[in-house]
């Protein structure tokens, strides 16, 4: 292993793991070192597509931006996406290999452990450093047998670990100490410190905690970061229920449903930071609210989403929004179900069949066994507005909509989408639609909003990754970092003399 390793676990899901490893690649970039992140094996709905035109999950792609370097299949080789309670599509490096239950995929674990170790060996040997991401919690009894996303992995390469506790729910000493208690002798001795996660208070009034808890484990705590607000940075799996406040008076209403199996629910992270936005995500059994635009999301089970949303009432709901001249716009599998019909020939999804559609595009959709993974530019028709994106479909729709409105027109010749006759209705497989500015505020305008202010979601990404930086250098044991990054560290006055760029010890 030619590159320093560091593993990132967390004493649960949603500790905070994907935004520490995020801050721990943009602190090692500013210090000049060439860094990659990695995630064994990630179960997420929300994924993009690689420089090497495969899937990984979203968080990798917003780690790898971190890193300042191009997303890739090597840097998450097993990636579980969900499609019913119990069963999930297994991608092995980029690529969907089978839908399996969970039974069969901890069997399939023996050879996933391959792809794994094959794509951390590529990364070994063309990074300098290796900032690695665990899934849930390393405590899981359950699932130690044939391990490959915590101390499963870390024992597999011989790597340290920190491990990530949030503060914000409460019983977070327990959270620590339990979490140690369920782990072997040998998967305790790899923990090298503790970082606590979204702290809001007197810090004072913790130091006593953090004594007693490096005293009770013989283990530092490498810091406490703060609860952090206002961050633009895409979610990994959570859902936000409603709009932030707005402060300006001039705002497009935008409603979303939640369903069931929605997937790339990142598409809407620049309506949830826009200004002008009150976006809406609308859960089960919960009024349909009037709106200037309801968006139809990506779905991992296309089919059932559809039925799911009739039962919920958007048919009738969305017929009543037309009518009174909304706007609708579908993305993915939300714009399949606007089409005539969706086929599952394969079984791709689920049980092999068809379903009636909403019927509001002249266009029919049949899955495919194999997946439409791209990284696409173009020209809105609406207005030539420059758009990028990325799709990720199994779908392949055709029919007189697609070829008498297209929706734009891609840098490689194709088209991709449909508008309806009267341009009240939308439908594109492009996720990151709103990533452009320019397009953000063509798509307002075609939605009601005049008068749209620029936001440009990249650059905000960016800056809240500097704050995570930010962060790092002032709230942890900047000097045990450097150490673990850099075997041959050795001491000058009050500098850390190391690899990469050097700071004052803390």
């Amino acid at each position: 292993m030619k590159a320093r390793v560091l593993m990132v676990q967390g004493t649960s899901s949603d500790a905070g793991k994907s935004l520490v490893t995020a801050a721990l690649c943009r602190w090692l970039k500013r210090q000049d070192v060439h860094v990659a992140p990695f995630k064994p094996q990630n179960m997420a709905l929300n994924s993009a597509v690689t420089v090497d035109g495969g899937e990984i999950g979203r968080a990798q792609a917003l780690q790898a931006v971190a890193c300042g370097i191009e997303p890739h299949t090597d840097m998450n080789p097993v990636l579980l996406k969900p499609n019913t309670d119990t069963g999930t599509q297994v991608i092995i490096q980029g690529q969907a290999v089978a839908n399996m239950d969970a039974t069969a995929y901890h069997h399939y674990k023996s050879i996933a452990k391959d792809a794994v170790l094959s794509s951390f060996g590529r990364l070994s040997d063309a990074f300098k450093a290796i900032v690695v991401e665990g899934a849930g919690s390393p405590a899981e009894i359950n699932l130690r047998d044939r391990d490959i996303a915590n101390m499963g992995f870390a024992e597999l390469v011989d790597c340290p670990v920190v491990l990530v506790a949030d503060i914000d729910r409460g019983g977070v000493f327990a959270q620590i100490v339990g979490t140690l208690a369920l782990l072997s002798a040998s998967e305790r001795a790899r923990i090298v410190g503790f970082i606590i996660n979204r702290f809001r208070g007197d810090l004072a009034l913790l130091k006593p905690g953090l004594d007693w808890l490096e005293k009770e484990t013989q283990k530092p705590v490498l810091g406490v970061l703060p609860y952090l607000k206002g961050l633009h940075l895409d979610e990994e799996d959570s859902l936000r229920p409603s709009a932030m406040p707005k402060t300006t008076t001039e705002k497009l209403r935008v409603i979303v449903p939640a369903l069931p199996r929605i997937s790339n629910h990142t598409d809407f992270a620049p309506l949830h930071h826009h200004p002008q936005v009150e976006l809406r995500i609308i859960g089960p059994g919960a009024a349909i609210p009037a709106a200037d635009l309801v968006i139809f999301p990506g779905s991992k089970s296309v089919r059932s989403d559809l039925a799911w949303l009739r039962e919920q009432g958007w048919e009738t709901a969305l017929q009543r929004h037309l009518r009174y001249g909304g706007k609708l716009l579908g993305i993915c599998g939300g714009f399949q179900m606007l089409g005539r019909s969706i086929a599952d020939p394969y079984g791709i999804e689920g049980e092999a069949g068809e379903n009636k559609a909403l019927g509001w595009l002249d266009m029919t959709t049949t899955l495919q066994q194999h997946k439409q993974l791209h990284n696409v530019q173009g020209m809105l028709d609406l207005d030539q507005t420059p758009v990028t994106g990325y799709e990720i479909h199994a779908g392949i729709s055709s029919g007189p909509a697609l070829t008498a409105f297209p929706a734009i027109q891609l840098a490689d010749g194709r088209s991709d989408g449909a508008f309806s006759q009267d341009r009240q209705i939308l439908g594109t497989y492009l996720h990151g639609l709103f990533e452009t500015p320019q397009a953000l505020a063509t798509l307002f305008r075609w939605a009601g909003l005049a008068n749209a202010e620029h936001f440009d979601m990249a650059a905000r990404r960016e800056a809240s990754l500097e704050k995570l930086a930010d962060t790092i250098d002032h709230c942890l044991d900047i000097q045990m970092l450097r150490q673990l990054f850099e075997p041959s560290v050795k001491k000058k006055d009050t500098n850390i003399e190391v690899g990469f760029a050097t700071k004052t010890g803390r």
